[in-house]
């Protein structure tokens, strides 16, 4: 059966903010007006990277004059000093006493902005990164930590947001979550605690909150110099803060910029009920915390460890760190970035997110790249900064730039190569069947419309030792370990966008049984090596500036290329699940062996075109090495296939898988060229390199 895609829908208040944003960017483009210089430029004024370019320390940028075009501004300018901006940290009060000492807590909040706008009473927008990262582990590719001088005044803000924005006519405030740096308080991992954190500085932004100079004194601190208008962005971790505090619908928060973040905290740990990491929040609380929040916060860490069973059951806990259900409340626009090979968040949580933020009528705007985990600033620099400047500029600034009449989606076809789409998924996306059938050999099967016959069968053993990359490469050999199904080779591209399922039903011989299931192209390819080092990407020596910088606090940064791999077969698409969550995917319960449970697994968010030439399959295993842990007895199962089907967003539907399975195929089809500033390429004449286990720290690199 075949299903249409989710209409990409508008709400009204989109529609009024739209107009709110064109009519505020001709107030502010009056003379006096509040704000920095414009530019009527398409491109970000005063971007490094070309010859000449401003940003070295000591280098002003050159402001030029205002400019609009119809009345409406077009650009921020960099108009301001950095060098002399104001730099600040106060504490809010979050209201909650998270580790239970008798006060509310206050987290530590870190300001810069710039002091003409205060001198001459206007006020100004604020870009706001909420992390629990500032003093452990560092931000960026160049694990930035904040720093300080001798009395405690911020010097140092870890990546570039502020030294772009501050000249523009921005504040930039980075946030320290409670229980972490110099912030009262427990890490609650994504909990009650770490949103609040940061929404309350938002109502302190707002008006709506209270704030001191100090950690314990009484003198308060108002933020009489800001509009309250206040866009979150932020990476991993931070982008999840993003997204939790948006499903709060705060007052304020006018976009995020959520990068490769996750939605819901109990999908970070385990899928379905099958387990993805070998321990649960309560190790990445103890990572992430002070060494003081450490010794106060037992009693947090315990809950962590009593309401997150290692048995995959839903809880309270988790309930409470699911945002994608309160995406109803989500007041802000979203424009959101993921890694389309990430295994740290998987783009589960992207589509789950995407798809709900969807059915809430929130103004949207995605960029997938084939990147691991990684920030965009550090796989398309120039495009991001651009981006990224426009859409804060519209969003924050109310300037009728256009950014929100853009394609919705920018997607990365290979190594360095985009392309764009009006909406995501596509339009003519159709959730089309494709159903498993038995081959000429046991487990080696096709992939077809039409369903098996009844009583068709393929049965596989669980193999720890294998994973899906092994799978793939003996995708044409009966191996015990899986079960595949191919389709003919294509005659024409096939493209997937969304998020796919597979219905499987199976018989267990054992009391539990984990599934996991993956979507592969299989053919010769040049792709993003985004499980080596760098996710995807090399670091190189060269530097390139990004506003203005201090002799504290650099806007410049090491440049990077493309890394990639020579494959035969990519694994584009993947998914686990407990078997034993059949009756329900939030508890798990006991299998009896010999009968059969049905269990539909949701696969990770892609797109992806399997081109002319190559095959598309689908592959049924047991424990996918180094991806998910194998359960407590070693099962074999038995697959009926006429009940098994996967369900796959084609664009273009059944009509588009008809026409790629009939006709001419090619000849021959070469794998696409390394793109020209890829380097340096690691030739693997398989798959992509084995996954790697890693600590379970959302934001770190592998």
């Amino acid at each position: 059966m075949e299903f249409p895609a989710r209409k990409n829908r508008w709400s009204s208040r989109s529609i009024v903010a739209a107009a709110s944003a064109a009519l505020l960017g001709v107030l502010l483009a009056a003379p006096g007006a509040q704000g920095a210089q414009l530019t009527a430029s398409g491109t970000a004024a005063g971007i490094p990277g070309a010859a000449g370019s401003p940003g070295v320390a000591g280098t002003p940028e050159v402001a030029g004059t205002p400019e609009v075009a119809g009345g409406a501004a077009k650009e921020s300018r960099p108009v301001y000093s950095y060098e002399d901006a104001i730099r600040e940290s106060v504490w809010v009060d979050t209201g909650l006493d998270g580790d239970a000492d008798g006060r509310t807590d206050r987290v530590a909040v870190d300001v810069i902005r710039p002091r003409e706008p205060d001198r001459q009473g206007r006020k100004i927008p604020v870009i706001m990164d909420a992390s629990p990262y500032y003093s452990c582990c560092g931000r960026g590719n160049e694990s930035q930590l904040k720093t300080y001088d001798a009395d405690g005044g911020p010097l140092g803000f870890p990546l570039h947001y502020d030294n772009y924005f501050v000249p523009r006519g921005y504040a930039f405030v980075a946030v320290d979550l409670a229980g972490t740096n110099r912030s009262d308080g427990c890490v609650d991992v994504g909990g009650p605690s770490d949103v609040q954190s940061a929404k309350a500085v938002i109502d302190w932004l707002g008006g709506r909150a209270r704030a001191y100079a100090t950690r314990t004194g009484t003198a308060p601190v108002r933020a009489g110099w800001t509009t309250g208008a206040t866009g979150m962005i932020g990476k991993s971790y931070d982008g999840t803060i993003a997204n939790g505090v948006a499903a709060t619908g705060v007052k304020g928060l006018k976009t995020i910029v959520p990068i490769s973040a996750i939605t819901s905290w109990y999908d970070y740990y385990f899928q379905q009920g099958a387990p993805l990491y070998s321990s649960g929040p309560e190790w990445l609380s103890n990572y992430v915390e002070s060494p003081e929040a450490r010794a106060r916060c037992r009693a947090v860490q315990q809950r962590l460890v009593d309401e997150a069973p290692r048995s995959g059951d839903w809880t309270r806990l988790w309930n409470e760190r699911d945002y994608v259900r309160n995406a109803g409340k989500v007041r802000a626009s979203v424009f959101a970035v993921h890694g389309m090979q990430d295994l740290n968040v998987r783009t589960k949580h992207l589509g789950q997110w995407w798809d709900a933020l969807a059915d809430a009528g929130v103004e949207r705007k995605i960029w997938l790249s084939q990147t691991g985990h990684v920030d965009p600033f550090d796989f398309r620099r120039t495009e991001w900064v651009s981006t990224l400047h426009r859409w804060f500029d519209h969003y924050l600034l109310g300037y009728d730039n256009g950014v929100e009449r853009e394609p919705m989606a920018d997607i990365e076809r290979a190594p360095d190569q985009w392309s764009t789409d009006r909406t995501w998924p596509p339009r003519t996306t159709r959730t089309t069947a494709l159903h498993p059938r038995t081959g000429t050999a046991p487990g080696v099967g096709t992939l077809s419309r039409t369903a098996a016959r009844p009583g068709a069968t393929e049965t596989f053993t669980d193999d720890p030792r294998l994973d899906e990359d092994g799978w793939a490469a003996d995708i044409d050999r009966s191996t015990p370990g899986k079960a595949g199904f191919v389709t003919p080779t294509l005659s024409r591209d096939l493209r997937l966008s969304g998020s796919s399922t597979v219905t499987v039903t199976a018989t267990p011989s054992t009391t539990t049984a984990f599934l996991s299931a993956v979507l592969v192209d299989l053919g010769p390819d040049t792709i993003r090596a985004y499980d080596a080092s760098g996710e995807g990407i090399t670091t190189l020596t060269e530097r390139t500036c990004w506003g203005e910088s201090t002799a504290a606090d650099s806007s410049c940064y090491r440049e990077t290329a493309a890394r990639t791999a020579d494959v035969d077969h990519t694994v584009f698409s993947r998914g686990w699940a407990d078997l034993g969550t059949y009756a329900s995917a939030r508890h798990d319960r006991p299998l009896t062996p010999g009968k059969p449970y049905t269990v539909t697994i949701d696969l990770a968010a892609s797109d992806h075109v399997v081109p002319a030439g190559h095959r598309l399959a689908l592959i049924i295993g047991g424990t996918d090495r180094g991806l998910i842990d194998p359960p407590s007895t070693t099962p074999t199962l038995r697959l009926d296939l006429a009940r098994t089907a996967a369900e796959l967003p084609l664009v273009g539907g059944s009509e588009a898988y008809r026409a790629a399975t009939t006709g001419t195929v090619p000849q021959t089809t070469a794998p696409q060229t390394t793109a020209p500033h890829s380097t340096p390429r690691a030739s693997r004449p398989q798959g992509a390199a084995e996954p790697r286990r890693t600590p379970p720290i959302p934001g770190e690199y592998r």
